[in-house]
């Protein structure tokens, strides 16, 4: 078991329920703010802490680059299931064969059989829900959200989000990641980068859907 003060307890549980929530960590400003901390800076040691004792790993270079574990009694690390990033699993561990997405022409849905460039064969527990397929990222507007250009993200096919979620939207031509919020009568898609512009889908000035939730990652890691 590891041990872990009140305050670590508390950091670890509210980084779980951001994950079970949209399917991805906080930012140590969201931790900082929820908690009451003055400073990201409080949020960032308590995460280094944390760290150390082997419940979760810090990925440098982006804000949400925060990822769960567990040992078990063995003190060999494992993943928690639905962790996005994921390092693709041991061939004997797959189980669930999902179509991957490359590029989507206009006005066919999604999983057209000649939108699949590829069939994964994964294991069904890397994920927060089951996916239906997987996309292929391009692009760095959801950097700080650790979905990177060229990563593999699973997604649940569904035509409705709550705010906050990851998913995946067809706008006109283009399909695209990003965060979803409601304003009003219109929707914002927000990438995860200050380099991009937030997209606003105001009622009838697009042909607006969406095509499914991010609910986990996969990154072939050499």
């Amino acid at each position: 078991m590891i041990k872990l003060t009140a305050r670590q307890e508390e950091i670890l549980g509210l980084i779980r329920d951001a994950i079970e929530k949209t399917g991805f960590p906080p930012t140590r400003a969201e931790i900082a703010t929820e908690l009451g901390f003055r400073s990201a800076n409080a949020a960032e040691e308590h995460l280094q802490a944390l760290a150390r004792k082997g419940a979760i790993e810090i990925s440098p270079g982006t804000s949400r680059g925060i990822r769960l574990l567990d040992r078990p009694a063995d003190g060999k690390k494992i993943r928690r299931p639905g962790i996005p990033q994921m390092v693709l699993p041991h061939p004997g561990l797959m189980q669930l064969s999902l179509p991957l997405i490359g590029r989507v022409a206009a006005g066919s849905p999604i999983l057209a059989e000649e939108h699949v460039s590829a069939t994964y064969q994964v294991d069904p527990s890397l994920f927060t829900a089951k996916p239906d397929y997987l996309l292929k990222v391009r692009g760095m507007s959801m950097r700080d959200a650790g979905i990177l250009d060229g990563d593999l993200l699973a997604v649940k096919k569904t035509d409705s989000a709550r705010d906050g979620q990851i998913v995946v939207a067809r706008l006109d031509d283009d399909v695209t990641v990003k965060r979803f919020r409601r304003n009003g009568s219109s929707i914002e898609l927000l990438p995860e980068n200050p380099d991009f512009d937030v997209i606003r889908v105001e009622p009838g000035s697009h042909e607006f859907a969406l095509e499914g939730l991010a609910v986990g990652l996969l990154r072939a890691w050499g």
